[in-house]
């Protein structure tokens, strides 16, 4: 064998070897980069409909609430989703073009190599989403769960929570039992008396907290709300425009919600069918606070693909900042809502 042959032998090994290691994570490519169209005149935009996914009591509602939708120079055609992984989906097949959604759709989203981009970001959700117990149950911190049954909606804002609290106290998901239930269905079980704990979000956690007897003993650490855009709209121009004026509506609109907390209330009670009292619980916990979309949110989101990687919900943690597009920040912060 000659001397070229006997290293390209070796290198083929070593390249095996490192790809068999365990503990090594190969990481895709990614996607690509999208360059960021000419821009468009809002006046131009009278023949461009914008199709944004919603979920019931959250985009159309907020803007309908603050007026938001009054002279528009384009048109809205709002879908209605269940949760938030759904219009990634419907984002990725071209089927809409907008839709806001908790932290860990984007990055569910990520690991499938979705053909989107997170364009804008809010902060606040935290303080609602929390970590339940019973009242008198004998757990009294998070430590405490080794061993017990928690409910939890699977890949949802929820998920993030308990899985960065466990790595938090040193624990892994499988010192625990994940019981993986929606949220009604959750509800429905821990008001009868089956789990340790439930992780849950609003609306849901004000629910509980004024029709059962529970506590809290974890708020989330990543309170972030994301707008992501299909890579088909930032590509068109006139619909890149478009969302570039939707989404300093949609930080007017929060701002408002903020200024009009009662007003807001009723609106979002009516427009989901809870009652007051926990609509207005429910809305002060989660402020929408405009952020820039920075290397912060971006490594807040890393940490939460890296535990799902980690907790094998995802196959490998992609390197979240390639879903991220920032074209968006300098409207935002000239407009005043960042």
């Amino acid at each position: 064998m000659t001397t070229k042959r006997r290293i390209a032998v070796r290198a083929a090994l070593v390249l095996a070897l490192v790809a068999g290691t365990p503990g090594c994570v190969s990481r895709s490519p990614g996607p690509q980069l999208i360059a960021v169209p000419a821009p468009v005149p809002v006046s131009e935009l009278s023949g461009v409909t914008l199709q944004v996914g919603d979920q019931k009591g959250g985009t159309e509602a907020l803007l309908r609430a603050a007026g938001a939708l009054t002279n528009l120079p384009y048109k809205i055609a709002f879908s209605t989703f269940t949760s938030g992984p759904p219009q990634i989906e419907a984002l990725t097949a071209g089927k809409i073009d907008f839709a806001l959604t908790g932290n860990t759709p984007p990055v569910f989203g990520a690991a499938a190599n979705s053909k989107t981009r997170v364009v804008s970001v809010w902060d606040g959700a935290e303080s609602g989403e929390q970590i339940l117990v019973r009242t008198n149950s004998p757990i009294a911190s998070v430590p405490d769960l080794k061993g017990k049954a928690i409910l939890v909606a699977k890949g949802s804002a929820a998920h993030a929570n308990v899985l960065e609290h466990l790595a938090d106290t040193g624990l892994k998901p499988k010192d625990v039992r994940l019981v993986f239930l929606q949220p009604a269905d959750a509800l429905s079980a821990f008001a009868n008396g089956q789990g340790d704990a439930w992780v849950i979000w609003e609306p849901y956690t004000s629910q509980a907290t004024l029709t059962l007897k529970v506590r809290n003993i974890g708020t989330a650490e990543n309170g972030y709300q994301f707008g992501s855009a299909s890579v088909r709209a930032l590509t068109d121009p006139k619909r890149n425009a478009a969302l570039g004026d939707l989404l300093v509506r949609l930080r007017r609109a929060a701002q408002w919600a903020r200024e009009n907390p009662s007003e807001w209330a009723k609106k979002y009670a009516k427009a989901v069918g809870l009652d007051i009292k926990i609509a207005e619980l429910a809305q002060s916990h989660l402020l929408r606070l405009p952020v820039p979309l920075d290397d912060k949110v971006v490594a807040a989101e890393q940490r939460l693909a890296d535990l799902f990687a980690a907790a094998d919900q995802i196959p490998e943690a992609p390197q979240f900042v390639k879903w991220v597009d920032r074209r968006f920040n300098g409207v935002l912060a000239a407009s005043g809502t960042q």
